[in-house]
C-alpha cells in the first residue's frame, strides 16, 4: 500500500508541475505578443520621433 501511494505522489506532483510550466509558457507567450504588440503600435511625438511606451 505504501509503494502505491508514493506513486500516485509522485504521480500528482509532476502532473501539477508540468500544468504549472504549460501555464507559464502560454504565460509567456502571451506578455511576448503584447510587449512586440507595444513597439509596433506606440504613437509618434509632435516632431515625428516615436515614443517610448515603457520607463526602462
Amino acid at each position: 500500500m505504501g509503494p502505491l501511494l508514493i506513486v500516485l505522489l509522485l504521480a500528482l506532483i509532476l502532473f501539477g508541475g508540468g500544468f504549472a510550466l504549460h501555464l507559464l509558457w502560454w504565460v509567456a507567450v502571451i506578455v511576448l505578443v503584447v510587449w512586440v504588440l507595444g513597439f509596433v503600435m506606440r504613437g509618434t511625438h509632435s516632431s515625428g520621433s516615436r515614443n517610448r511606451w515603457y520607463r526602462w
